[in-house]
């Protein structure tokens, strides 16, 4: 791939790894929600800044839904994606996903819906790019 074609290229989605570790965990040894949610608002902020290439705020977290807990001990995936493009935001939705590292076992823990803003170098909301046709139509 050339250098200008890598340059047209924007990651839409970003994938990091977390393991739970005691200090995570509450009284019942499953993860802090608050713990999710830096996880996930870090992830959002990973993909937006990647996809935008400037500076980048959380603007707005909502409906997150814990569904199952996550356990001390579990290997957490959390999967971000820019789902949709405005004129300065972009939204992304946050998966946590966790995994049994003994069994294999991976469940759908938690959902949320982030929107994040681009900033220009003086910190007012600047124009971000448009999200690719295919990805826009999904």
């Amino acid at each position: 791939m050339t250098e200008l074609a890598n340059a047209e290229v924007r990651p839409t989605e970003a994938r990091l790894l977390h393991m739970v570790f005691p200090d995570h965990t509450n009284h019942l040894g499953t993860l802090f929600g608050g713990q999710a949610l830096a996880w996930m608002d870090m992830s959002a902020f990973i993909v937006a800044s990647r996809y935008a290439r400037t500076t980048v705020v959380t603007a707005r977290s909502e409906q997150v839904d814990f569904n199952q807990p996550i356990h001390k001990g579990d290997l957490v995936e959390v999967v971000a994606r820019v789902v949709k493009v405005g004129r300065s935001s972009m939204n992304v939705d946050v998966e946590v996903i966790a995994e049994n590292l003994l069994t294999g076992e991976r469940k759908l823990c938690t959902r949320g819906h982030f929107v994040m803003i681009a900033l220009d170098p003086l910190g007012r909301p600047t124009p971000a790019p448009p999200l690719p046709p295919a990805i826009a139509q999904d």
